[in-house]
């Protein structure tokens, strides 16, 4: 596990000032680079929280896999990866099942903030994505998982006619700043190593779109 960072980030100009009362916060996704195409640049613009990132599926990857921890070493935070059945075929997995997994890869059950998939994923269509945000949801509202506020990732694609880009109805969108934008960028193409034309490269968000639940609600 990478220890938290302390307040090491440009802080101090303008276009960086947040509020953000949140210490402890996770991010709970399927797949090695949902982190970073989907919060990648809330996290970089909150250095001074404790970040735990987490990945449901790909341990046994031999590619991916060691990519996740450099994307983490790259975004400073702390994080685990599972290994859940990420097929071809996309056989449903059992809401149970993916709680379990969520809860043996969290060092806590208790965050400030929770940030995870929507109920549709962010395109058409991943069942892994659907599955995951579902059941952290399903761990919040049982009291499995504590959580002050769940944050849900908000992009949709036209039922696969573009691509994802923020809902209108986000709660929170988070215009990134290039800087920021870019750090992330370059954990997609020089991490993970998606090309310029790929689909990741080129769906790389510069608004951070979220729907709020909790205190934020």
């Amino acid at each position: 596990m990478i220890p938290c960072r302390g307040n090491q980030y440009m802080k101090q100009s303008g276009n960086y000032r947040h509020t953000w009362e949140k210490s402890t916060c996770a991010v709970i996704v399927a797949h090695p680079d949902d982190e970073t195409l989907w919060a990648g640049g809330t996290i970089l613009l909150h250095p001074e929280a404790c970040w735990t990132v987490i990945a449901l599926c790909r341990k046994s990857d031999p590619d991916r896999a060691p990519k996740f921890v450099q994307a983490l070493e790259r975004l400073g935070v702390a994080g685990e990866i599972g290994d859940l059945d990420d097929g071809l075929e996309q056989v449903p997995l059992a809401s149970l099942q993916v709680q379990d997994a969520v809860l043996e890869l969290l060092p806590s059950g208790r965050f400030d903030l929770i940030i995870t998939h929507g109920p549709w994923g962010e395109y058409t269509r991943h069942l892994r994505h659907e599955e995951t945000g579902n059941a952290v949801m399903a761990l919040w509202k049982s009291g499995r998982l504590l959580a002050k506020r769940i944050w849900r990732f908000a992009y949709e694609d036209g039922n696969g006619k573009h691509l994802p880009r923020p809902v209108q109805d986000a709660d929170r969108l988070i215009r990134l700043p290039e800087e920021i934008w870019q750090k992330k960028y370059d954990i997609i193409t020089d991490v993970y190593g998606f090309t310029a034309d790929s689909f990741e490269a080129k769906t790389t968000p510069r608004e951070e779109a979220f729907k709020c639940f909790g205190s934020d609600k």
